[in-house]
């Protein structure tokens, strides 16, 4: 039975009245942390005083004292990090997996799109990532994928309309529409898509765009259809039109896309409260060892941001955009999510507390109850691939291909013509995409410039945004046998040579993520990347990320689909 209003009063009333006397000193406070110097995101300055927490809120700031108290003094306070856009499949591990890895670094929110997962499995992948993502120590909130597949091009594991989306809506924890992707369809009023944005907007939700270089009238059509902000930005030039024009700029820097250094002007009193942080993707290893937002605020102010301007960026800002009214700042009245630094040159993260709770301290994430998924979500999760075993003959070719062209650092791709035949002189390799959701037995096949690849195969389930098995190969039988491999393992990475594996990673989870811990996901990744240098992979291309975006028909030049290669341009197929 649905709660009448007084009962909520009734129900709620004892705990804001603890918070009432606490603030007003009638009470000890839950915890105070004492002596703090805090950043100050209304006033831009640092001050200083005791932090009173009580029932998961900051409570007062002044003169405290708690049932509990922690002296902070010579530490820097700030509100808890936030993530304004990140694909938690990118990490390869479980969201339990995640949050034991980013809480270290003083992320305690992020704003997350299953568009991975839910192009495998439909509404059900929402449903595995709402499950898993339930009670963690760090809250996950969640924008809808606005483009099941990406486009009309794409065969992905299922089709999402508006009416699909609807009813997700009404969840709490869901803030509105991921990245709309299909700019072209708002920008010519395809009705589907324009579906998509009209549903969002009549539940009061926001937008989120991807729209890599669009500008002009085009631009204005994307914005005034109702896209609210950007993480696609490569050039300064392109985040201020679109940052004049209205939109918020997620400036983004990711495993794949680092954009910071190209819009380190966007942070300054002019432009910054304008501009969030993202990651977009993050692998293991990036985590691990170049951390998470805090990260990024490491990079900005090493390049001369005003720390806290940069600091504003990772928390405030965010939580204004997305509405999240009660996070982002240490002052009353906000949920007490806040991470304890060293001072304002390191960034070191001492402590976190997520709602007045410490979840990190002393190097230890605080023990926590991983989600329990539902019997049929997690039999659909890892029972994902509908398909039969390969052969050599499947990747042959009897006509010419188009060439894709990798570009060093980026991940668009150019038009280098045709090829006939694998050339591994002039680094010209075999590559494909194998349908592998509905046993269609598609197969596009292409040629690509620039991986490097001298011998053996290499092949992933993780293919944007569709996550067919992408495979590159020097040579077809390797190719067919890398395949094979993926899929005898539920998904993963596979690295071939002369009919053998030299690495793998395999990712039971959609083909996309595993439950194994961070450390050992990153130690296979690892030997994998190895593994794929030692066959000739070029320095500077991530094997697997790299390959990974070559099958997004979104992102110009060159693409490869199970269809064959595609021109983003022309929207046209090559071969």
């Amino acid at each position: 039975m649905k709660e009448s209003m007084s009962q909520r009063v009734e129900r709620k009333y004892p705990g804001k009245k603890r918070v009432i006397d606490a603030a007003a000193g009638r009470r000890d406070a839950d915890l105070v942390l004492k002596n703090a110097s805090f950043i100050n995101v209304f006033s831009n300055e640092i001050c200083e005083g005791d932090i009173a927490i009580s029932e998961g809120l900051i409570v007062g700031i002044g003169s405290y004292k708690g049932e509990r108290e922690i002296d902070v003094s010579g530490k820097i306070v700030s509100p808890g990090f936030i993530d304004a856009h990140i694909h938690l499949e990118s990490s390869l591990v479980s969201p339990s997996e995640f949050a034991k890895a980013v809480l270290p670094h003083g992320t305690t929110t992020v704003v997350c799109d299953p568009h991975e997962i839910a192009n495998v499995m439909g509404t059900d992948g929402i449903d595995y990532m709402i499950k898993a993502t339930e009670n963690l120590p760090i809250d996950v909130h969640f924008m809808l994928p606005s483009c099941v597949p990406s486009t009309p091009e794409d065969e992905s594991g299922a089709k999402l309309s508006f009416e699909d989306l609807d009813p997700y809506f009404e969840n709490g924890r869901v803030l509105g529409l991921a990245e709309m992707m299909n700019y072209e369809g708002v920008c010519d009023g395809d009705k589907d898509t324009v579906s998509k944005i009209l549903t969002s907007q009549g539940h009061h939700k926001k937008i989120d765009g991807h729209a890599p270089g669009l500008s002009g009238k085009r631009l204005n059509a994307y914005i005034a259809a109702g896209v609210y902000s950007d993480h696609e930005c490569s050039d300064f030039e392109n985040a201020i039109e679109k940052l004049r024009l209205g939109q918020f700029i997620m400036i983004r820097e990711g495993t794949a896309a680092k954009n910071l250094s190209a819009l380190i002007s966007l942070l300054s009193p002019e432009y910054s409260s304008r501009c969030m942080f993202c990651t977009d993707d993050k692998h293991p290893s990036d985590i691990l060892f170049e951390g998470h937002i805090d990260g990024i605020v490491k990079k900005a102010v090493s390049a001369g941001v005003d720390p806290i301007v940069a600091m504003k960026v990772a928390t405030h800002n965010a939580a204004r955009y997305f509405l999240l009214n009660n996070k982002g700042a240490v002052a009353p009245g906000y949920l007490a999510d806040i991470a304890v630094l060293d001072n304002l040159e390191n960034f070191e993260v001492k402590t976190v507390l997520k709602r007045g709770k410490v979840v990190f301290d002393n190097g230890r994430v605080t023990e926590f109850s991983s989600p329990i998924i539902d019997g049929r979500l997690r039999e659909k999760a890892e029972n994902s691939f509908c398909m039969r075993a390969l052969f050599a003959d499947d990747f042959k070719n009897n006509s010419p291909l188009g060439i894709i062209g990798l570009v060093k650092g980026e991940i668009i791709s150019e038009n280098l013509g045709k090829a006939e035949n694998i050339d591994v002189s002039e680094d010209i390799l075999k590559v494909a995409v194998v349908e592998r959701h509905k046993n269609t037995g598609h197969i596009g096949v292409g040629f690509i410039k620039g991986y490097g690849l001298k011998r053996g195969s290499v092949a992933t389930s993780i293919s944007h945004d569709s996550h067919n098995i992408i495979v590159v190969g020097e040579n077809e039988e390797d190719m067919a046998f890398a395949v094979n491999k993926v899929k005898e393992q539920r998904g993963g990475i596979a690295v071939v040579d002369n009919g053998r594996v030299l690495a793998s990673l395999p990712l039971e989870i959609a083909g996309l993520m595993t439950n194994k811990p961070l450390l050992e996901t990153n130690s296979l990744l690892e030997n994998a990347k190895t593994a794929a240098e030692k066959l000739g992979v070029s320095k500077g291309v991530d094997p697997f990320m790299t390959l990974s975006f070559m099958s997004l028909t979104v992102i110009p030049e060159y693409r490869i689909t199970t269809k064959g290669v595609f021109d983003v341009s022309s929207r046209k197929y090559v071969n």
